[in-house]
């Protein structure tokens, strides 16, 4: 394995000149909501895409996998540059080639170009995980939870959001519509980021390919790392799972949703993010390991919860659609909070090697998600909804096994 050199081990200023106010947070709060659109967008779209580029119904969850594997490709390969290279002018030519790819994405003639096209969207996304650290360095140690917390806000309301605006522009244009103002969005964003982000030049000087093989070290002396990136990735599998799938349910009686339904239920679930600020705050007052399991036990609940109500094929179905709704909230908030306590964790390991940690973090977090998309279609094959949130759940208490099992 490739060593890495006595200058990477340096202790850099990690602290930022420009101070994290208000209006700074609150563009990268914007910035990475806009951004993440594009990762989770497919997720509601698949039922109409495959079809329409010649997939199977069990493989249109290639469409939802492909952005979510270039992001977790980005962020193993792109994101360890910040520790390298001036991340002002990454994060610019990375959204450059994102604008490009979501182009590319409206014109795509076949179904495996549109796969290709959106694996390399998805990698140039993972600027959000550039942009986190800086919002991280900007801020004073004591508040940096309550940072991450704050910037993830956004995070998540455009994972949430995603899903009903793909829907609803899907409905009214097309799904190609939706790329075409993904392009739109982003070449708004990176003209205020070009005026608005400050420089950030990290002091340690290495080649890139020991730049890359330190990742493997930093995994293996960081216990944290390991353990907050395992249950991360479960979480995201049932986050994905779940989300590839409930569009195929809610199509269903006795719901029978059409694609504006749909994008109406997915925007319930965005009332998820409002809890990632909270974790943050409890992070910063020491009560991680409590609320960790606390977010696992509610996925649990969230599954059960979902499952229970997707099993019916009759009867009231405004009840059940409201306790649908209220299982996919609390999926949010549960993988919201393992999410933001566990990048809180991990961004206090180690300032010299943060843009490479929170690579390793989120790109092991990514590997989950596409997993449960791409076994949300075998699942529904399977035995439908009660199969598919019984996979979700799964996944949590493997999450919640691991937690305990490391407390010991």
């Amino acid at each position: 394995m490739s060593q890495v050199p006595e200058c990477l081990a340096g202790e850099p200023e990690d602290e930022l000149p420009v101070a994290a106010s208000p209006p700074s947070t609150l563009l990268f709060a914007v910035a990475t909501g806009v951004i993440v659109m594009n990762l989770f967008a497919p997720q509601t779209l698949v039922g109409i895409i495959g079809p329409s580029l010649g997939f199977s119904e069990s493989g249109a969850g290639l469409v939802a996998m492909a952005s979510l594997l270039g992001y977790a490709a980005g962020l193993f390969f792109l994101v360890p540059l910040a520790d390298l290279v001036e991340n002002r002018q990454l994060v610019l030519r990375m959204l450059l080639s994102a604008l490009a790819m979501a182009v590319a994405a409206v014109f795509a003639p076949t179904g495996w170009s549109l796969l290709i096209f959106l694996f390399l969207l998805g990698a140039a996304c993972s600027a959000i995980q550039i942009l986190v650290p800086i919002a991280a360095a900007m801020a004073p140690p004591e508040h940096r939870g309550r940072t991450i917390g704050n910037v993830m806000s956004g995070l998540m309301v455009g994972i949430l959001v995603s899903r009903p605006l793909a829907s609803l522009f899907a409905g009214l244009w097309g799904w190609r519509s939706f790329y075409v103002a993904s392009a739109a969005t982003l070449a708004l964003l990176a003209t205020a980021l070009a005026m608005r982000l400050p420089e950030r030049r990290p002091l340690a000087a290495a080649s890139y390919g020991a730049l890359i093989g330190s990742l493997f070290r930093l995994l293996r002396q960081e216990p944290v790392l390991r353990l907050r990136a395992f249950t991360a990735a479960l979480m995201m599998a049932s986050f994905s799972l779940f989300w590839t799938s409930v569009a195929l349910r809610l199509s269903q009686p006795p719901f029978s949703l059409g694609q504006s339904g749909i994008a109406l239920f997915a925007l319930v679930g965005a009332g998820g993010a409002a809890a990632t600020s909270v974790f943050g705050r409890m992070g910063d007052r020491g009560w991680t390991r409590q609320a960790t399991l606390v977010s696992h036990l509610i996925v649990l609940a969230a599954m059960a919860l979902a499952a229970w109500a997707g099993a019916a094929r009759s009867g009231g179905s405004a009840a059940l659609l409201i306790l649908l709704g209220a299982g996919a909230v609390m999926l949010d908030v549960g993988v919201t909070g393992d999410q933001t306590l566990g990048r809180r964790a991990v961004n206090l390991l180690k300032p010299e090697a943060r843009g490479r940690i929170n690579g390793l973090f989120v790109g092991i977090f990514f590997l989950g998600g596409a997993l449960g998309s791409a076994l949300a279609g075998p699942a529904w094959d399977f035995g439908g909804w009660i199969a598919v949130c019984a996979a979700a759940a799964g996944f949590g208490v493997v999450a919640l096994i691991a937690d305990i099992a490391a407390r010991k």
